[in-house]
C-alpha cells in the first residue's frame, strides 16, 4: 500500500465520524446555517434591499425574499461585475462559475472564499465515505482521470471566471496532483474531439484506477480507446476499479458502459452544481445521495406540483415527505438567496436524508396536460430495456408532436441505440405501456384518444454527438435534456442528420 492509501483510511474514519454529528441532527444543522447566512446577509446590498435586518424567523425570511431565478439575480451580478463589493455576500467572489442558460445566455454564478470548501471538501468526502465503508483505498495510489472542462480562467472586475470543473481543478489537493490526468495542457484544449484524442494519448498506457465524468462522455472516451486497441477497457486499464459520475441518471448508460469495460465496478454518484455541491452517494448499500446539510447551504423544498403557482409552499428539511417530488431552492454563503436550482428531487430516506434527482422543473412535456417528467421517461426506458435485454442505448430525448401530418398527436422518442432491440415496434409498445402505468394523465390521454401511442425514431450512431457539436456543446459537462415541451432539440437533431 502506498502513502496515499494508508493515510486515507484514518482520514476517512475522521470525516465520517464528523459527518454523523449533523446527519442525525438535520434540523439543528440547517437552523444554524440559516442564522449564519442571515447574519452575514444583513450587511450586503441584497440584505438592505430585502430588509434582512428585520428577519429573525424562516416565515419572515419567506416574506422578505421571494423565490428567484438567475434573471432576478442578474442585476446584483452586474453590480459585482462593475466592481462593487458586499453585494450578495461580504467582499467579492473568488470566482464566477460560467454556465449556459437556456433563456439567460451565459450565467455567472458566484463562488466565494466561504463557499469554495463546499465544492472541494464535498468531492473529497464522497471518496472518503467510499474508503471508510469498503476499506478500499489502493485506487488512490494509481492514476486518476477527471474528464472535465478547461481549467483556463479569464477575469472580469478582478474576479476569475471559468467552468466549475475548471475552477475545481485549481483546488485539487497537492497530494493528488501527481497522479491526476489528463495534464493541465491537455485539459485546456477547447475542441472536445481533439482533446479526447490527446487524453487517450496520455492515459492509455497508465495504471488508471479511477475515472470521473459524465457517463455519455466517458462512454465516448471508452469507445475511442476500443477503436484504437480492439480491447475491453478492463484489459487496457486492469487497475480500473471506481467510476465517479454525476450530471445525468446513470441507469440508461449502465449496461453499455459495463459491457465496454468488460466487468462491473464500484461507482459513486455525486450531485454537484455551479451553485453548490448538493449531495453525494455515501454508501454502496442504500439508495439515494446524502443531502449535505452542513456545508454552507440552507435548503428549501417546493412541492413540484405547486412550483408555478402564485404562492407555493417553501418547506424546510424536517417538513419534506418521502416519495414526493420537490423543486430545490438554495440559500448559500456565495450569496444566492431564494435561488431555484431548477432540479427536482425525491427523498428516499429521512434518517439520514437521502434523495434521488428526478429531473428538471422546466424539463417536462405537458403539451396536452400530461406533465410527463424526467423520472418517468427514464423509468419507462429502463423497464423497456429490461424487457428487451439485447438493447443498449447511447442517448435519447423526447418531444411532443402536436400537429402531425396525419392522425392524432403523439410523443416522439428520438433514441440512438448502440444495439437496437430485435423488434423496434415491440420495444416502443413496451415503452408506451410503461409510461401509461407511470403517469395517470398520460394514461387518460391515450385511453381517451387524445394522443396516439408514442412513436420511436431510431437515430444513427453518433447523432447526438453531431448535434452537440453543431451547438458548440460537445464534451465537458454538457448534456442533452431528456424532455422538451417543444420540438427545438428534436428538429435540431433531425436537421443535423439530414446534412450527414
Amino acid at each position: 500500500m502506498g502513502i496515499r492509501s494508508v493515510v486515507s483510511q484514518p482520514l476517512a474514519k475522521w470525516v465520517v465520524e464528523r459527518q454523523q454529528t449533523w446527519m442525525y441532527q438535520p434540523a439543528e444543522a440547517q437552523h444554524r446555517w440559516f442564522q449564519r447566512l442571515i447574519d452575514v446577509g444583513r450587511t450586503t446590498t441584497f440584505g438592505r434591499d430585502h430588509h434582512l435586518h428585520e428577519v429573525h424567523t424562516i416565515e419572515e425570511f419567506h416574506q422578505a425574499v421571494p423565490i428567484r431565478d438567475y434573471e432576478d439575480l442578474k442585476p446584483y451580478i452586474e453590480q459585482i461585475l462593475a466592481g462593487n463589493s458586499d453585494v450578495l455576500w461580504k467582499g467579492k467572489p473568488l470566482y464566477f462559475a460560467k454556465t449556459s442558460g437556456t433563456t439567460s445566455g451565459t450565467k455567472y454564478i458566484p463562488i466565494t472564499q466561504d463557499s469554495i470548501p463546499n465544492h472541494i471538501n464535498s468531492a473529497r468526502d464522497a471518496l472518503l465515505n467510499y474508503v471508510n465503508e469498503t476499506g478500499k483505498s489502493d485506487f488512490l495510489d494509481k492514476k486518476l482521470i477527471f474528464l472535465s472542462g478547461s481549467p483556463e480562467l479569464t477575469q472580469k472586475a478582478g474576479i476569475n471566471i471559468g467552468r466549475l470543473s475548471g475552477i475545481v481543478n485549481h483546488h485539487v489537493p497537492a497530494y493528488l496532483r501527481t497522479n491526476q490526468l489528463p495534464s493541465y495542457e491537455t485539459n485546456t484544449i477547447e475542441d472536445w474531439e481533439t482533446k479526447l484524442e490527446r487524453i487517450i494519448d496520455e492515459t492509455i498506457t497508465q495504471p488508471m484506477s479511477l475515472i470521473s465524468g459524465i457517463p455519455p462522455w466517458v462512454q465516448m472516451y471508452f469507445d475511442r480507446i476500443q477503436e484504437r486497441t480492439g480491447k475491453l477497457i478492463k484489459d487496457v486499464f486492469p487497475d480500473f476499479s471506481l467510476f465517479v459520475y454525476g450530471g445525468v441518471n446513470f441507469d440508461p448508460y449502465r449496461a453499455k458502459l459495463y459491457e465496454t469495460i468488460g466487468k462491473r465496478i464500484d461507482s459513486i454518484e455525486t450531485y454537484p452544481a455551479s451553485e453548490g455541491f448538493i449531495a453525494f452517494q455515501d454508501t454502496q448499500t442504500e439508495e439515494g445521495l446524502l443531502l449535505l446539510l452542513n456545508s454552507g447551504i440552507f435548503f428549501e423544498f417546493v412541492p413540484a406540483d405547486e412550483f408555478f403557482s402564485e404562492n407555493p409552499r417553501r418547506l424546510t428539511i424536517h417538513e419534506v415527505e418521502l416519495g414526493k417530488n420537490y423543486a430545490v431552492i438554495i440559500n448559500n454563503n456565495a450569496g444566492l438567496w431564494g435561488y431555484s436550482l431548477g432540479d427536482t428531487v425525491k427523498f428516499v430516506s429521512r434518517e439520514p436524508y437521502r434523495l434521488v434527482v428526478t429531473g428538471r422543473i422546466k424539463h417536462f412535456i405537458s403539451a396536452f396536460g400530461e406533465h410527463v417528467i424526467g423520472e418517468e421517461v427514464e423509468k419507462a426506458l429502463q423497464y423497456a430495456m429490461q424487457q428487451h435485454p439485447e438493447t443498449e442505448v447511447v442517448e435519447f430525448t423526447v418531444a411532443p408532436m402536436v400537429s402531425p401530418k396525419e392522425g392524432l398527436p403523439y410523443h416522439e422518442w428520438l433514441i440512438e441505440f448502440a444495439t437496437p432491440p430485435n423488434d423496434l415496434g415491440a420495444f416502443a409498445h413496451t415503452l408506451d405501456n410503461r409510461l401509461v402505468e407511470l403517469n395517470v394523465y398520460y394514461d387518460d390521454l391515450i385511453t381517451g384518444s387524445i394522443l396516439q401511442p408514442l412513436k420511436l425514431t431510431s437515430l444513427p450512431r453518433g447523432a447526438f454527438q453531431r448535434y452537440m457539436k453543431s451547438q458548440g456543446k460537445l464534451g465537458g459537462q454538457n448534456k442533452v435534456p431528456r424532455l422538451s415541451n417543444d420540438r427545438k432539440i428534436a428538429e435540431g437533431l433531425l436537421a443535423v442528420e439530414k446534412m450527414v
